[in-house]
């Protein structure tokens, strides 16, 4: 089994708060790492009825006979199970690990009953640094395969697996958030997200194209984030000046998702693709907010641009440094990449220290100026592991 990083915080944080969240997408290793790594805990699928039953008919004796290390998985199917939890981890001391696909519920419940007491986790599908030696120097390979365990411990190829994982989270996930009935229109407006990854959101002409009401296209927003589907990188507009659009840009947490909605299935496609650009912008931006989640960190993650179009593709907060990441899908290096990572200003008092960086396809490395020019190979073998 491939060793997830989060581990190694998340043992360190069952020393310091009695109850630990674990949300994260479908199918991104959630129980099989809880198994793995807390066999000492006792453990209930919460989506079993019989447990819910066994719960609700007699909570406190429920509870008071399963011990001091507990397990729940899919804990927001119980919301009475979160106040319950409150007083008896205050009283005994004992410990709990909560579990679930839909954060919504899960940050629901806590904020209601757990705040305070609850560290907060994300598990998402692999990063390219827990894969080493699994994954491909392809990057084209990597970007339509994705990163969802099952891939790599089955041997499953892409096109069978992407389009049964969607239909099974469209028909269970965005019917209990959200009560959909139209699933073929929410079908479509995913599809639409998808051709418009890496691009500044515009609600109105993405609602237009789904046939939908701006606010139904806000709603399903809310639950494609809620489920780990998509991300909305927010601008960074703190500093400056004040000329730069609020508007996000949209992202999805794993290219593969995006490429079977794309019906993209063959990696020697994707150079000629018109949205290969974007999804080498997909895949560097994805990697390093599953890096830094994976650490048991929250990404401070931005994007910078002006009114003019200038455009630095990632603002990444680090200590006491800021990182400015430009991203190019070009295998050929050009200073024309440098552009607008020159236009940045080199330093900042609010930011403090200012690390600029070029991120392309390319087959070396190299310093020039103060940008830091890395190929992709080096980008995560050694940028991701710092």
């Amino acid at each position: 089994m491939i060793r997830r990083t989060l581990i190694d915080h998340i043992r360190k944080m069952v020393e310091k708060f009695p109850i630990i969240s674990l949300t994260g997408p479908r199918q991104s290793g959630k129980t099989t790492v809880l198994k793995e790594y807390f066999k000492d805990y006792k453990y209930f699928n919460m989506e079993r009825l019989d447990y819910r039953t066994l719960f609700l008919s007699d909570p406190v004796g429920f509870l008071n006979t399963q011990g001091s290390k507990v397990i729940f998985d899919e804990a927001q199917r119980v919301p009475e199970l979160f106040s319950y939890l409150q007083v008896i981890s205050d009283e005994r001391g004992w410990q709990y690990i909560l579990s679930g696909s839909q954060s919504f519920l899960m940050n629901e419940h806590i904020s209601q009953s757990l705040a305070g007491r609850v560290n907060v986790n994300h598990l998402l599908p692999f990063d390219v640094t827990e894969l080493d030696e699994k994954t491909t120097e392809d990057c084209r390979k990597l970007i339509v395969t994705g990163f969802y365990p099952r891939i790599y411990d089955k041997n499953i190829a892409p096109e069978d697996f992407y389009p049964s994982y969607l239909q099974t989270y469209i028909e269970r996930d965005v019917r209990t958030l959200k009560n959909i009935e139209n699933l073929h229109s929410f079908s479509k407006f995913l599809s639409l997200c998808a051709g418009r990854t890496g691009q500044v959101l515009n609600l109105t002409s993405l609602a237009n194209d789904a046939g939908i009401t701006v606010n139904t296209a806000k709603s399903w927003l809310s639950v494609l984030e809620a489920s780990y589907i998509i991300y909305l990188l927010q601008p960074y507009y703190q500093n400056f000046n004040k000329r730069l659009i609020k508007s996000p840009k949209l992202y999805f947490y794993d290219t593969g998702v995006v490429c079977s909605l794309l019906k993209i299935s063959n990696p020697e496609t994707l150079y000629t693709h018109y949205l290969y650009g974007s999804l080498f912008e997909n895949l560097v931006i994805s990697e390093l907010r599953k890096r830094l989640f994976h650490s048991g960190k929250h990404p401070s993650m931005y994007y910078w641009r002006e009114s003019n179009g200038t455009e630095i593709d990632c603002l990444l907060e680090l200590d006491n440094r800021l990182a400015i990441i430009e991203i190019k899908g070009g295998q050929t290096f050009s200073k024309d990449f440098l552009k607008n990572l020159n236009t940045f200003p080199s330093s900042s008092e609010k930011t403090g220290k200012i690390e600029k960086y070029l991120i392309y396809q390319g087959d070396f490395s190299t310093q020039t100026g103060e940008c830091n020019v890395l190929c992709w190979n080096d980008f995560k073998r050694n940028f991701l592991r710092k």
